[in-house]
């Protein structure tokens, strides 16, 4: 008997009728309970929009916006229903006992009654959008059901680095959207870097005038080929900040600055050089470094990675600092202000004359102890303006700030230090954890240039951000979690959406969703196609799936396999081919289970592709079906 593998796939039904069969009614992230009942609402050209209360009138336009583009029509707004009159009813009444942010929809054949107040109501609305399918026969008919949701975390971040590559304003608002979409609350703006200083401040204008610019950029990935020899620069205006923010603002999205100190201030030394150690001292760039321009004085970091020269914690560096985030306190409403404190490396505070005398005059043991007392300092001075501090996991060392949050970057590790201190912890770890989404979604020659570690949208959806190692008391202290994106290899708004897109959706699962309404099977097969089929007719980039249910080892053994391959977007095809080329429109296309038989002693490449309705590719995936040829390596 000749052995049969069979690599299967769910098949794949219309967009339109996935949010009726799916548990979850195709609504990211998963709602705390969904209850199907007998029966549908129509939604037509009949049905009225009812909202009593003037302060939910932009959450019904902005449903009825959604409408007109998913239906063709705009639904008649009304402050009174009439009998037997078929609506969609918007209400905070009663909102007041629900948990916070939460909302819930009741869905019957005669009416949709959606209850929430400020951001439940908001969120309320966005599961509305979603659970809404295509259009047919001129009206769209929603599945009877009983929605009750609320959020399992009360922070629930996604971060932009533009300190590396920054990007319009226009673009900073469509990816707060797209926070705003999926009920992520704060957007982490990393404004300050070592390659360029990025938010207007008017009492040290040289931050932008010269911080703001490097001579040229590294080729490839670091150390780069080379440089591109071209000026990189560009800011935003404290009115383009306060437009953000009130942007931000209504989607009910907080904007946390971050003014990164001790360490990563290259940009602001060149700027101002009193603020190192050494003012007088060349920016160290080793000979073989491709560089642009001159190396001669304090110079804007055109490579990526940690440098030696950061401030010194000098009297005048803390009026410098206090003055920066005075302008920043006045721009940012937010309760969290961050201030970086990762990768300050000490070299020049173990050489300085001034930091060594400081360090003994304060009694201090070690230069880690004097990062504690900078990071301390600053802190009193933004407790002071009614504000707190977020900082990276270093800022542990050598003694934790007051009042200070953490954010665990660095594995989970310090995040649990923390909360066993009883301070306030967002999880946000990379590496093998998956939330940082500068590193590459496949393993395939074919994802762009990114700073290397493996993180597919499935790694950051099997995370769980609460420690199990604390108690019930510490795990209080775990406030929520957020997703990182490093700019060094992202240039344009396109890679962005594609590195972020379709991870942000497992971000907002985790974040939003109770850990025992996780589905990976239900989130990767039925949900995560419809959101896709649905960015690929918009303006949006993203990562497109790979053929849904292919099996992740790169080695298949057997005789004869039945592949069936199923596209894991709507509308989407999957070439093959078995001849060593790269897949393409001209292979061959998957319409039916694909039968390959392999000789004894022999193997096949099988190569595929998916290419979505828009003409969006997948990365190509290998996959050796093995019958015992001699020169396959099976790990």
């Amino acid at each position: 008997m000749k052995r049969l593998l069979s690599v299967a796939l769910v098949a794949f039904m219309s967009v339109g009728a996935f949010a009726q069969t799916d548990a979850n009614m195709g609504i990211i992230p998963a709602p705390v309970s969904v209850v199907k009942k007998s029966g549908a609402f129509k939604l037509d050209k009949t049905v009225v929009l009812m909202s009593a209360d003037a302060a939910n009138a932009k959450m019904a336009d902005l449903l009825n916006a959604s409408i007109t583009t998913k239906a063709g029509f705009a639904l008649r707004e009304t402050k009174a229903i009439k009998a037997n009159e078929r609506a969609i009813v918007l209400t905070s009444a009663g909102a007041d006992k629900l948990p916070a942010e939460g909302y819930t929809i009741d869905i019957t054949d005669k009416k949709i009654t959606v209850t929430g107040k400020d951001a439940g109501l908001f969120y309320a609305v966005q599961s509305m959008i979603q659970l809404m399918p295509e259009k047919k026969n001129n009206e769209l008919t929603i599945s009877a059901a009983e929605i009750n949701d609320y959020p399992r975390f009360k922070y629930r971040g996604m971060h932009l680095d533009v300190g590396r590559h920054m990007f319009p304003v226009a673009f900073i608002k469509k990816y707060i959207d797209l926070m705003s979409q999926y009920k992520l609350n704060n957007f982490h703006w990393h404004l300050t870097e070592d390659q360029g200083w990025r938010i207007e401040i008017k009492k040290y204008p040289k931050l932008t005038t010269v911080g703001a610019t490097r001579s040229g950029t590294i080729i490839g990935h670091h150390p780069g080929v080379g440089t591109d020899n071209k000026e990189y620069k560009g800011f935003y205006t404290q009115q383009e900040a306060k437009e953000v923010v009130a942007y931000a603002a209504a989607r009910y999205i907080n904007v946390i600055p971050e003014i990164e100190l001790p360490g990563h201030a290259s940009a602001a030394i060149a700027a101002y050089p009193e603020l190192s150690c050494f003012p007088n001292r060349d920016t160290f760039v080793d000979v073989k470094t491709p560089w642009s321009g001159s190396r001669k004085g304090k110079q804007v970091q055109q490579q990526w990675g940690v440098f030696d020269d950061v401030f010194v914690p000098s009297d005048n560096t803390f009026k410098f600092l206090e003055d920066v985030l005075d302008e920043v306190i006045a721009i940012f409403p937010s309760k969290y202000i961050h201030i970086g404190g990762d990768e300050s490396p000490k070299e020049y505070w173990k050489e300085s004359e001034f930091c060594q005398n400081l360090i003994k005059k304060l009694g201090l043991k070690d230069e880690h102890e004097l990062q504690s007392y900078f990071i301390q300092r600053i802190e009193k001075h933004i407790n002071a303006k009614g504000r707190s501090i977020i900082g990276w996991d270093e800022i542990l060392e050598g003694g934790l700030a007051p009042n200070a949050t953490v954010m665990s970057w660095r594995g989970t590790e310090g995040g649990i230090a923390a909360a066993k201190q009883n301070h306030d912890v967002i999880m946000t770890p990379g590496g093998p954890i998956g939330l940082y989404f500068d590193h590459k979604q496949s393993n395939s020659v074919d994802e762009p240039t990114n700073i290397g570690g493996l993180a597919p949208y499935s790694l950051a959806y099997a995370y769980d951000p609460m420690p199990k190692e604390l108690t019930a008391d510490q795990q209080k202290h775990v406030v929520g979690v957020q997703a990182n994106l490093w700019t060094e290899y992202i240039q344009t708004p396109e890679k962005v959406e594609y590195m972020i897109l379709p991870r942000m959706f497992s971000l907002a699962e985790i974040a939003w969703s109770k850990l025992d309404r996780k589905d990976f099977k239900n989130f990767s097969e039925e949900r995560i196609p419809v959101h896709l089929a649905r960015l690929d007719k918009t303006n949006t980039n993203y990562w497109v799936p790979t053929p849904l249910g292919l099996t992740a080892e790169k080695v298949i053994n057997g005789e004869e396999f039945n592949l069936d391959l199923k596209a894991p977007i709507p509308g989407s095809k999957v070439f093959y081919t078995l001849d060593l080329t790269r897949p393409s429109e001209t292979a061959n296309l998957v319409n039916s289970p694909v039968k390959v038989i392999v000789p004894k002693g022999e193997k096949r490449v099988l190569k595929t592709i998916v290419i979505a309705p828009s003409g969006k590719r997948s990365v190509v995936t290998e996959t050796i079906l093995n019958n015992g040829a001699s020169d396959v390596k099976t790990k």
